[in-house]
């Protein structure tokens, strides 16, 4: 099926970054969000199979490494707040 919507070019720009800092083609990506959307409003998953949809919806994202303890030290969290 195909479907076809007019977007605004604030819009198309950000959807596209999206795409780009996932490392996939905006189609792909749309799909995917589409796909993520639909996942989201089925009920009766069992616990395997929703834990299998999220697998297969994280498929091509980017990893990002994790934080420093630096970075999520209190101190760096609050400031002199604390």
């Amino acid at each position: 099926m195909t479907v076809t919507i007019e977007l605004t070019p604030e819009i198309e720009a950000g959807l596209a970054a999206l795409a780009k800092a996932s490392g996939v083609p905006l189609t792909n990506f749309l799909r995917r969000v589409l796909e993520e959307r639909i996942s989201v409003l089925e009920i009766g998953l069992s616990p395997a199979e929703r834990a299998e949809a999220w697998r297969s919806s994280v498929v091509g994202l980017l990893l990002a490494p994790p934080l420093s303890d630096d970075a999520i030290s209190r101190e760096n969290l609050y400031g002199a707040r604390c």
